[in-house]
């Protein structure tokens, strides 16, 4: 399975540990970027790349990082045929569970892309959520393709 990932400088050293994180994993992972850490990059300039090749790769998926992951979600998110969830890691005693959250937009929305903010999440966390999206599969019930078709 193929993954595309990008970030600007707030979650660029998050976005390398889980390259090889999911390399470990053995998926295949393309980056679009950031390629160094440079404070002053935009993240629309590395998202809409990744939204753009996960759209095209039917079966594919992307994680894409920054500060509150919401930005990188909008943006994202104005590309045909792209679901993004936002993660913000698990804060004790929070409710609703966020990890239960990632499982349900894959399950019930057939989420594509996981924004993560790298601002509120450990890295522990990060992995979690990304191979806990990556491993639940969409439920095809006709409900939830009904919806979805309507976006």
């Amino acid at each position: 399975m193929k993954i595309y990932i990008g970030t600007d400088h707030v979650g660029f050293e998050l976005k390398e540990k889980l390259k090889v994180y999911l390399a470990e994993l053995g998926f295949e992972v393309q980056d679009f970027g950031a390629f160094n850490f440079v404070g002053t990059d935009d993240y629309p300039d590395y998202i809409k790349l990744v939204a753009e090749a996960v759209a095209e790769d039917k079966g594919s998926f992307g994680i894409i990082l920054g500060g509150s992951g919401q930005g990188e979600a909008m943006c994202a998110n104005r590309t045909k045929g792209i679901r993004t969830a936002v993660f913000y890691g698990q804060k004790e005693g929070t409710s609703p569970d966020s990890f239960e959250i990632v499982k349900i937009t894959r399950e019930h929305n057939n989420a594509n892309i996981l924004s993560i903010g790298a601002r509120f999440v450990s890295e522990d966390e990060a992995k979690f959520a990304v191979e806990l999206f990556l491993n639940t599969k969409f439920s095809g019930d006709e409900r939830h393709i009904r919806r979805i078709n309507k976006f």
